[in-house]
């Protein structure tokens, strides 16, 4: 039976990369042999483990979610990484992005504020050998200031604007990868530093979890 599941596991990762990456426009090569080894049903409870490579997002607890597999490859093709890079990752969450990010970048420092997230996306990562991950609990909206700068920043949560915190600690050429827009809905955009300058590109329209932090969404009290 273990070994039968194994095999459906597989086969199911084939088709997502297959049918929900590639046939959509994911081109590089690299992001999509990424998707094809990290086991994604690793990531979720067991509840929806049958669900793992299926087109939408999931539920991690804590009143997060994992997102569909075709927004992560777009976050992580639009970061274009060619393996040296230090990237900052806002929002561990389930890990998955993180792990994705391991196989394609130099270094990963990530960032949670849920401490029991972070906790659980640190040791699946520890058990797949994630060793150029390091981990942070805390607000992501400001930052890892000790690590910085970065090549790349990827947000994996909706916020209110740019945060100018993050912003400053890109390094000059560098990209930033993040949901703007309100609660209910945002725009994926990739902003390109140019010294204190700035470009962004409109991606597409998305909805995200709120980056909650000092320079995302209060805290709600409710």
């Amino acid at each position: 039976m273990f070994g039968r599941e194994l095999k459906d596991f597989a086969v199911l990762r084939r088709q997502m990369v297959h049918f929900q990456l590639a046939d959509r426009g994911i081109k590089d090569a690299c992001v999509l042999g990424a998707f094809s080894v990290v086991p994604r049903e690793k990531f979720v409870s067991a509840e929806y483990a049958d669900e793992a490579y299926s087109d939408h997002p999931l539920p991690i607890g804590l009143g997060q979610t994992i997102s569909q597999p075709y927004m992560v490859a777009l976050m992580t093709e639009c970061l274009r990484l060619d393996g040296q890079e230090r990237v900052l990752e806002v929002g561990t969450g389930s890990g998955y992005q993180t792990a994705i990010l391991s196989k394609l970048a130099g270094e990963v420092y990530t960032i949670e504020r849920l401490e029991a997230l972070s906790v659980s996306a640190a040791g699946l990562l520890k058990e797949m050998g994630g060793d150029n991950v390091h981990f942070r609990v805390g607000d992501g909206s400001l930052g890892w200031p000790e690590e910085a700068p970065f090549d790349r920043i990827i947000v994996t949560a909706g916020a209110p604007d740019i945060p100018e915190t993050l912003f400053g600690q890109l390094k000059d050429g560098g990209l930033l990868v993040i949901p703007v827009g309100s609660e209910r809905e945002q725009e994926l955009i990739v902003v390109e530093k140019a010294g204190s300058r700035r470009t962004q590109r409109h991606v597409c329209y998305c909805h995200f979890v709120k980056l909650v932090g000092k320079e995302g969404w209060e805290v709600s009290d409710s």
